[in-house]
């Protein structure tokens, strides 16, 4: 059932997820598509959430966004007071947690720039309540990056326990999530979002529409027609219903251009989503005090689709 609506402003609105925004020409979304959008989500009962460019929007489009309850994705050239969402284009541009406490700040990087600036990113935890690291390349790793991977998860796990030290507890995506949470809280695109593009027309994400703006599903005049839309629900993905790396972001444009399946990921995504899981559970175990009665399971793979039918209980 469908909860929320992502509306981007402009074609150069920031990604905060794994696909890249090549786009630089600017293209606000057209006034009478916006009120539409509005309007839709309205008659939905969907919480809204605007993701914006890099400069300002026209005064009129203000008075338009400010007519309806919303939250903001903003990046961090533009952010302002009441943005739920920062996207840093460097690690150096994140607030202080004490002037932006219920801030999340999203951290993109591709693989190359995490394994040389994780200490950038550990400092981080000094200053943010809240992170989410979202890995740019992930459908690219090989063996090699997975162990460089490990070593990544090992600091910033450290980096975390000398916070709660500090009497501070900021969450890390893919290391707290996995702690809190009892069930999977995957992207759902196409399932609780859906995404409204400048051109007004529905997407499944934005990611959906920055790689094929044909590849629409509908518009807040004639609604939304998705296509085998079952197969956007986790009870119809045979591997991810079973699992239990619940901070997995399961992305569905990855999952698509990777394996050619929207409900199947690919082994890369597996992977880290696993390792993160290991190192959240190793995390738990050291730092089991303030964390009374959580437990995680002890696994013997990697990729569930190299573990038994027995164990996966096909």
């Amino acid at each position: 059932m469908l909860q929320y609506l992502v509306i981007l402003l402009d074609d150069t609105s920031v990604s905060y997820c794994h696909y890249e925004n090549t786009k630089t020409t600017r293209n606000l979304i057209g006034l009478d598509d916006l009120k539409a959008g509005i309007f839709f989500a309205m008659k939905q009962n969907l919480m809204i959430q605007f993701v914006y460019p890099d400069g300002e929007l026209p005064e009129e489009y203000h008075a338009v966004i400010e007519s309806i309850d919303h939250h903001r994705v903003m990046p961090a050239s533009q952010a302002v007071d009441g943005a739920e969402v920062i996207v840093l284009d460097r690690w150096d541009q994140a607030p202080e947690a004490a002037a932006a406490p219920h801030v999340a700040c999203v951290a993109r990087a591709d693989k190359s720039r995490l394994f040389r600036d994780v200490e950038k990113l550990a400092a981080l935890l000094g200053k943010l309540n809240r992170i989410n690291v979202v890995l740019t390349d992930a459908d690219t790793f090989t063996d090699t990056d997975f162990d460089a991977y490990k070593q990544i998860l090992s600091r910033l796990a450290d980096a975390l326990t000398g916070q709660y030290a500090q009497g501070r507890f900021p969450q890390l995506n893919i290391l707290t999530d996995r702690v809190l949470l009892d069930r999977m809280n995957n992207c759902n695109a196409g399932v609780e979002n859906i995404t409204l593009a400048p051109n007004g027309k529905f997407y499944i994400c934005p990611a959906f529409y920055h790689e094929d703006d044909l590849d629409a599903i509908g518009n807040p005049v004639e609604g939304v027609a998705i296509r085998n839309r079952q197969l956007y629900r986790i009870d119809y993905a045979p591997l991810c219903r079973r699992c239990d790396a619940y901070q997995c972001r399961r992305c569905v444009w990855l999952n698509r251009k990777t394996t050619l399946e929207v409900n199947t990921p690919s082994h890369e995504q597996c992977v880290m989503a696993h390792l993160e899981r290991n190192k959240s559970r190793e995390w738990l175990n050291e730092t089991a005090a303030y964390f009374p009665g959580r437990e995680i399971a002890e696994i013997r793979y990697l990729d569930p689709f190299d573990a038994s039918t027995e164990r996966l209980d096909f």
